[in-house]
């Protein structure tokens, strides 16, 4: 298998010191809600897609056009980047996707990376913690207010960006959403943006406002999720 993933830019690009978000939903929906839902509230525009001989084959179609399901938009004013997913890519693409990241990051001069992970929780943990990969970013962290998390484990594509950020002096940090066990992803959704917030300038978040759009993000990517899976079933058996 190749793992080669490409990336094309259709309009210019402008972010350097700025911020790159990790919408990929390597592990639950949180991140790509988050990211569809920052997007949704705010002036982002389409400005790439991403690809791979590997990626499954399908167009998503939104307001009548089709458009890839992994895909780029950029907020010029705020010099923020998100790079989302609308479907879970298999795990033996996640090192290739952060790499990928990572590389995409460095040529726009990206500050930091901003990834994510939702927990299951009893409610009685903080609803947001963090983890940075260098001293910079822990510092942001500590700014903005959000608990570091000292002891755990990442796993997928935000574990991957930390560990081969720091060895590339790359600016990583990784958001902890502790979601209340049965609580709907939406929720750790609309929390996940607020946190964002607090990290990127400018980046300003309604919580009723949001909570509604998250709610609306959740719906339409479990929806192409699971259109995913009948694909695949109906497709390789």
């Amino acid at each position: 298998m190749s793992k080669k993933i490409w990336i094309k830019e259709i309009k210019p690009i402008d972010i350097e010191g700025g911020y790159l978000i990790d919408g990929f939903p390597s592990i639950g929906f949180t991140s790509a809600i988050a990211s569809e839902s920052m997007i949704s509230n705010s002036q982002f525009e389409h400005v790439g897609v991403i690809d791979s001989d590997d990626f499954f084959p399908m167009s998503i179609i939104k307001n009548g056009k089709p458009t890839f399901p992994t895909q780029i938009f950029v907020n010029k004013e705020l010099k923020v980047a998100i790079f989302l997913s609308y479907y879970r890519i298999d795990e033996h693409l996640h090192r290739t996707v952060a790499k990928s990241m990572l590389q995409w990051a460095n040529q726009h001069k990206c500050s930091l990376i901003v990834s994510s992970i939702a927990v299951g929780s009893s409610g009685i943990n903080p609803p947001v913690s963090g983890i940075a990969n260098t001293e910079s970013a822990k510092n942001k962290l500590t700014n903005s207010g959000i608990p570091i998390l000292n002891q755990g484990t990442i796993p997928g594509i935000p574990g991957i960006l930390l560990n081969e950020g720091m060895l590339n002096s790359q600016d990583v940090v990784v958001l902890i959403i502790n979601s209340v066990n049965g609580n709907p992803d939406f929720k750790a959704g609309a929390q996940l943006c607020l946190a964002m917030s607090q990290l990127i300038p400018g980046t300003a978040c309604d919580l009723r406002s949001l909570e509604e759009e998250a709610e609306n993000a959740e719906k339409r990517i479990i929806r192409t999720e699971k259109e995913t899976n009948a694909l695949k079933d109906a497709m390789y058996g």
